[in-house]
């Protein structure tokens, strides 16, 4: 079993990878790879062990959950507590990140692999357990005979010591690669030895950097020059460790020495069968783990089919006119589309799974297939569900046809239009691998079938260079097929033959020549077959497109210090805990296994106090509640139940005025990616200081918390993804406390600032700690698994058992010796040995085993001690206010005014989108490609206005436009909105800003964002088309067609031909006459017409008082009209004077009638 150190960017990652035939294949790796291994392995026929075979046969025995190698690794990894518990995310609560570490080592011992490469397994965990696990794999390797290469951060030193072999690694070099035991010999003969009370590991990493070397030369009596990387590496060549390492790599191969099973010849564990049974297992055990999710979709389309029910709610079932027949196409239209955004939902759900899926693969879990056929499988019987819910409520609500054999085609129909929507959203998600480019590719590809579905544009209308679109959208097949069924029902054959024919004509004219609807019906079809020609625009013409589209967009220091001097002072504070309880109500599955209580105590009676001026470890084993504990103090816990006091410098807390006064850094390091280090503190002392610091003193402020925390350097960096770019770990480590401190607050809280860090960036982040402490403030910190430095620079230590319980609150002492002498006091605890890490020490001795082995309860025994009861004195002095002191008030909830909370967070906000071109420059690509792509596909639309299939093309152009940017919009700001989302709980919670400035900001910035991203769309609707050049004659026929789309009976033109040449206003009367021919009254008041005109209105009034004379008589419009006329009259009589009002109202009112 090899350790593998390093300092930063050395390359272990790198190194691991390639061991692992992990890298890039494009990159190229010099010597022989697994792959090249493989190769031999399967040339050589190696058959695989068979005393392994039947062991690995035997392990696995059918009927049993887990087999015994699974209860192995649960055991020695400490996960039997959580054994049952989901591994959860950021959005579901689930196991400790420790646990979450060893999940991760777990997965790949369950299985029968022999040769692990581990990286960085002891994030998150406190030393014991480090110990415990590195332990276990160590008898896991030595007795099975395996290889493991593990890299850890901060090693102990009995940690450390458990490994056979170290391979040390510096800027991409080995340094020094053989047994543990003689690298310090290596060395000291170079000049350098590792201290006494210093961990090897640390010394080893800090031995080769150019800033820490210098301190372990021993060597007095030579002047020191600084040893480079290459130099240690050639050294260690001409080592006697490194001379063997070369005879032994410099030996040819030999296959008769090495055991034939060594290499394996099947790619997967098990059976084809096999896997896709496991596969549908664990994707079944998901889908039933996350019910809710479908359980909502399913509600969401219940939701939707009300909607629908009752927007295209018939008390008949009407099927009179050509409107009537629109309506009901209008209605399948809207199914379709709802089913196809259904089918999104597939995107956000696939690229969840998508890490996994790879990471699985690549470790040859199983093929690709065997996953995909699961994902597929066992989410047809749910689009069964999904699309009975919608047809059972809409289908006779609305009238469709009420033909049994009818209503189930459209519901097979509708389920393969959902099983379709679905499996493209998954293939769309697959080849994205990304949630901002799947969701923009996938509203592309969405628009693309609708826009060339045969709805939005007929095909005889389309292209011809978008032809090939039209014959390949599903949609248009779809749509055919629930239109088809619908309108050969027996109930569209029952009337006249001409008004059959006229339906079917606007219905093929509004679908294209290829939509004409054929059966085998002669009935229903000798009327269609003998219509030819255009039509005309005719305000009985279909109203297919009866929806608009709405784009749904995002709405959304009083004192003065005397240890060191800043340019903001501040008031010291402290605070107390006396008997705090903190409890939540017990869990679903606890229940399950019998608890009998109500309530799951996590905190039981803990008592403290925290001072100014004192840096106070806040310790213990995972599951101890050292973070619960915390957030309580802090008032970050919003749920459970918290008895006890707390009590800040005497006075009891008040959550909105300790929120001004205190700092929380959190263990995550969550900030906005896309601003500058410098920006992130600006932006804090913005909304944090009080009102009546100036600009100048504030900037000034920054400053100084910069040079405190050592981030001059980084001033202008981008801060960054955690693990992507930017910051490093121990960067952002610093940058969160120095976000806390630029707040000038006087307690602090931080949450693991040491995690995750190799040794010399944890001594880096705790000297920023310490400068903090210096300062006069409060300071308490959560800490795991540190080195003797790190846990030496504490100045009192607050120790936790698992229960939620104090064991030890009090001072460490030098070199740690109140903290030993409390605990070696205690008997049968061993003693320390010689060089051993107190904090290790400590964590060992009082562990539940050590516990349950001396017969004694540590909480009882502290309870019942001397430290106890002057812990005791002390928080009862520090819990009365001083002298001439006052309660904390503040006039406001926020330091700043909600203006300013706007100001700033509108700053934030325009520098996080100029800076994030991912998101701004797809989404401006995507819609100057909708543009140019609506732009050649609606090409010359303006010149078209003659026929009513020309005006649904211009309508559906529009409707498709401002939905699918919406929606594209929508979709892509989400993973935009879910990297801010924690930057915004996290400020909130620190009292920053309200919801309300935030969200504002985030409108303005959006809304500016889209007047720019539409002057392309506006470019492409209206140049392109031809929609610019539109005369005058023309736009007076686009009015009358605006008018006529809403189907009246009557129409008042008022000068319809004025401004117009002869010739134009012939135009206009044609289509005036065109609208009258279909039965519609047209009043019209004209100025100055030619002859021809005055007599077509001769002719024209003629016409309606032969042909509908009693209609004209009888109808309420004429007696409206008559009033109209007289009105007007009335007006223009009482204006000249000619009468009052009085002697014509009692004229008329006696007039005959």
């Amino acid at each position: 079993m090899t350790l593998l150190l390093g300092p930063p960017s050395s390359g272990k990652t790198t190194l691991l990878l390639a061991l692992a035939g992990k890298l890039d294949p494009e990159l190229k790796v010099n010597e022989n790879m697994l792959s090249e291994l493989s190769r031999r392995e399967k040339a050589a026929n190696i058959k695989p062990d068979p005393d392994i075979d039947i062991f690995m046969k035997a392990a696995v025995t059918k009927g049993q959950e887990a087999n015994v190698v699974t209860d192995y690794i649960l055991k020695i990894l400490g996960l039997e507590i959580c054994a049952d518990a989901m591994v959860g995310d950021e959005m579901l609560r689930g196991i400790s990140g420790g646990q979450r570490k060893r999940v991760t080592t777990g997965e790949m011992l369950v299985g029968p692999a022999e040769v692990f490469f581990m990286d960085e397994i002891s994030t998150g965990l406190d030393s014991s357990t480090t110990y415990q696990i590195v332990n276990s794999l160590k008898q896991f390797i030595h007795i099975l005979d395996g290889t493991a290469v593990i890299s850890l951060l901060q090693p102990a030193p009995e940690t450390y010591d458990l490994f056979d072999d170290i391979i040390l690694l510096s800027d991409g070099q080995i340094v020094y690669q053989g047994p543990h035991e003689l690298v310090l010999d290596f060395f000291e003969s170079m000049g350098f030895k590792c201290p006494r009370r210093k961990c090897v590991a640390d010394f080893l990493q800090e031995v080769t950097s150019r800033k820490d070397q210098h301190q372990y030369w021993v060597r007095k009596d030579e002047p020191y020059t600084f040893v480079t990387v290459r130099e240690f590496a050639e050294a260690f060549q001409s080592f006697h460790v490194g001379r063997k390492l070369g005879d032994e790599l410099s030996t040819p191969f030999d296959k008769s020495k090495n055991h034939p099973a060594a290499l394996t010849t099947k790619r997967f564990g098990v059976g084809m069968k096999d896997l896709l049974k496991a596969c549908i297992l664990r994707e079944y055990l998901l889908m039933k783990r996350n019910s809710f999710v479908y359980i909502f979709k399913v509600t969401q389309l219940i939701i939707m089919a009300f909607i629908s029910m009752t927007l295209f709610l018939r008390n008949k079932m009407h099927r009179d006119t050509v409107t009537d027949g629109g309506v009901y196409i209008g209605a399948l239209f809207f199914t379709m589309m709802t089913f196809m955004f259904n089918g999104m939902a597939e995107l956000s759900m696939t690229i969840a799974k998508l890490p996994i899926f790879y990471k699985q693969r690549d470790l040859l879990f199983y093929p690709a297939w065997a996953y995909a056929l699961p994902s597929w499988i066992l989410k047809i019987p749910i689009t069964f569900v999904e699309v009975a819910a919608w047809v059972f409520i809409t289908y006779y609500v609305i009238g469709y046809d009420p033909n049994v054999g009818r209503l189930f085609k459209q519901y097979l129909l509708l389920v393969a239009i959902n099983q379709m929507a679905s499996g493209l959203f998954r293939l769309i998600a697959a080849l994205g691998r990304n949630l901002i480019v799947a969701n923009t590719f996938g509203s592309f590809v969405l628009l693309a079938l609708v826009a060339l579905g045969g709805v939005v544009l007929s095909r005889e209308d389309v292209k011809k260079w978008w032809i090939w679109g039209y014959w390949t959208s599903p949609l248009m097949y779809g749509q055919n097929a629930i239109v088809v069924n619908e309108l050969l029902g027996s109930n569209w054959n029952k009337f006249l033959s001409t008004r059959a024919c006229q339906l079917k004509l606007h219905v093929n004219a509004a679908f294209g020549k290829s939509h004409t609807v054929k059966s085998d019906d002669p009935e229903g079809n000798k009327n269609v077959d003998r219509i030819e020609g255009s039509i005309q625009l005719q305000s009985r013409g279909s109203s297919l497109r009866t929806g608009s589209g709405r784009s749904s967009k995002p709405e959304t220091a009083v004192a003065a210090n005397t240890k060191r001097g800043m340019v903001l002072p501040f008031e010291p504070h402290s605070i107390t805990f006396d008997e705090i309880t903190y409890s939540v109500d017990m869990p679903r599955e606890m229940e399950n296994q019998g608890a009998p209580e109500e309530r799951l105590v996590l905190l039981k009676g803990v008592s403290g106090s925290f001072r100014p001026g004192v840096l106070t470890a806040l310790m213990g084993v995972s599951g101890a509640g050292k973070t619960t504990l915390m957030d309580v103090l802090a008032g970050r816990k919003t749920g459970g139940y918290i008895e006890g006091n707390i009590t800040i410098s005497g006075y009891p807390k008040n959550q909105d005025t300790f929120a001004r006064i205190s700092g929380y850094c959190e263990q995550n390091d969550i900030h906005s990616p896309h601003v500058t280090v410098y920006e992130s503190l600006i932006y804090s002392a913005w909304l944090r200081l009080p009102p009546g610091v100036d600009d100048q003193t504030r900037k000034l402020f920054v400053e100084e918390v910069m040079e405190l925390v050592e981030l001059n350097p980084l001033r202008q960096a981008l801060v960054g993804l955690p693990g992507v770019d930017g910051l490093s770990i121990e960067q952002r480590k610093r940058l969160t406390i120095a976000v806390e401190l630029v707040a000038n607050p006087s307690i602090i809280f931080m949450d693991e600032p040491t995690s995750g860090l190799d040794a010399r960036a944890a001594a880096i982040v705790m000297r920023t700690v310490r400068n903090t402490v210096d300062t006069g403030r409060t300071v308490v910190c959560t800490i795991h698994q540190p080195s003797i430095d790190i846990f030496e620079a504490f100045d009192e230590l607050f120790l936790m058992k698992r229960g939620g319980q104090e064991i030890y609150v009090g001072p460490l002492g030098r070199h740690s010796s109140h903290l030993i002498e409390y605990f070696e006091g205690i008997q049968g605890v061993s003693k320390i040995k010689d060089g051993y890490n107190p904090a290790t020490w400590m964590l060992e001795v009082t562990s539940p085993g050590q516990e349950l082995a001396l017969g004694v309860d540590f909480s009882d025994l502290y309870k019942n001690s001397d430290l106890y009861r002057r812990n005791k004195a002390l928080i009862e002095e520090l819990s009365i206010p001083p002298p001439n002191s006052k309660d904390l008030y503040f006039p406001t909830k926020y330091s700043q005014s909600t203006f300013t909370q706007l100001m700033a967070c509108l700053w934030k906000q325009r520098w996080s989108y100029w800076r994030n071109p991912p998101y701004t420059a797809v989404r401006f690509l995507f819609t100057i490609i909708i543009a140019l792509m609506f732009g050649t596909m609606f090409w010359d639309l303006g010149s078209k206005t003659t026929r009513s299939q020309d005006l649904m093309n211009a309508m559906g152009s529009m409707y498709a436009a401002v939905v699918f940017l919406g929606i594209q919009n929508a979709a892509s700001v989400q993973p935009v909105v879910a990297v801010e989302r924690t930057v915004f709980y996290r400020e909130r919670a620190a009292g920053m800003y309200s919801a309300l400035p935030y969200a504002l900001a985030q409108l303005f910035v959006e809304e500016v964002m889209e007047l720019v991203e539409l002057t392309p769309l506006r470019q492409a609707l209206v140049g392109l088309p031809g929609v610019d050049g539109l005369s005058t004659e023309q736009c007076k026929r686009l009015t009358i067609a605006v008018e006529l789309v809403a189907n009246p009976t009557i129409i008042f033109m008022d000068e319809l031909t004025s401004g117009l040449d002869a010739r134009a206003a012939a135009i206009v009367m044609r289509t005036v006459r065109n609208t009258m021919d279909t039965g519609t009254m047209v009043v019209c008041t004209i100025h100055q017409p030619s002859i021809d005109i005055f007599e077509t209105f001769n002719e024209l009034m003629a016409w309606l008082w032969k042909q509908h004379g009693s209609y004209w008589r009888n109808s309420p419009y004429t007696r409206l009209f008559a009033v109209a006329m007289e009105r007007t009259v009335f007006y223009r009589e009482q204006a000249a004077g000619m009468y009052s009002a009085l002697p014509y109202a009692l004229a008329y009112k006696n007039a005959p009638k």
